[in-house]
């Protein structure tokens, strides 16, 4: 039975990264129909199906320790979206680092913010060699995000994602370049192409 009681994970400055509650559903499928949410996800999901993903980060959290849980704002209790580690189907031997906010939060650093928190739990309490982060090409706001993160190119791979098949960027970081992140040099794949 998937537990739906909201517990407390991990915390930033900002924001609270916890297991969904039910009162988050709504919230959460409204976001995965947003359009522009949905661009490089393969269009919107019904509320079914966004359900169906709450459940089983619920059930990846319980059983690994670890999967896309939401984010909640500090201040007021605002659900954001969700962020954490899993398992993508298509590269299974590693660890993706993901999010998923809706539109009237982005552009605020929560992403970051929020993927930070979860880099620093994979790497400090996990002991995870490296951990990826994958999108579309075009997605320049994701790969502003994994820049920002300190990750760099790891390679191009077809990816299949809930029956989708697509061309993605793979990000990659270790604990040593996460440690010296501020180091890195910017990527010029998050560039405009023109």
């Amino acid at each position: 039975m998937v537990d739906w009681t909201g517990s407390h994970i991990l915390t930033t400055p900002r924001l609270v990264l916890r297991t969904f509650r039910l009162d988050d559903l709504p919230e959460y499928a409204r976001l995965n129909a947003h359009p522009e949410v949905a661009r490089y996800l393969g269009g919107p999901l019904s509320r079914e199906d966004s359900d169906d993903i709450a459940a089983w980060a619920q059930e990846c959290y319980a059983r690994d320790g670890y999967g896309l849980i939401a984010v909640e704002r500090r201040a007021d209790g605002t659900f954001l979206g969700m962020c954490g580690l899993h398992r993508q189907a298509s590269v299974p031997d590693e660890v993706e680092v993901a999010w998923r906010l809706a539109p009237e939060h982005w552009g605020h650093g929560y992403a970051t913010e929020a993927a930070s928190a979860w880099l620093e739990h994979g790497f400090t309490r996990l002991g995870l060699p490296h951990i990826i982060s994958i999108t579309d090409p075009p997605n320049l706001r994701s790969l502003a995000v994994m820049h920002r993160l300190g990750m760099v190119v790891d390679r191009e791979a077809d990816i299949e994602d809930n029956g989708v098949l697509f061309h993605a960027v793979i990000h990659a970081i270790t604990p040593r370049q996460w440690q010296t992140r501020a180091s890195a040099p910017p990527c010029p794949c998050a560039r405009p192409q023109g």
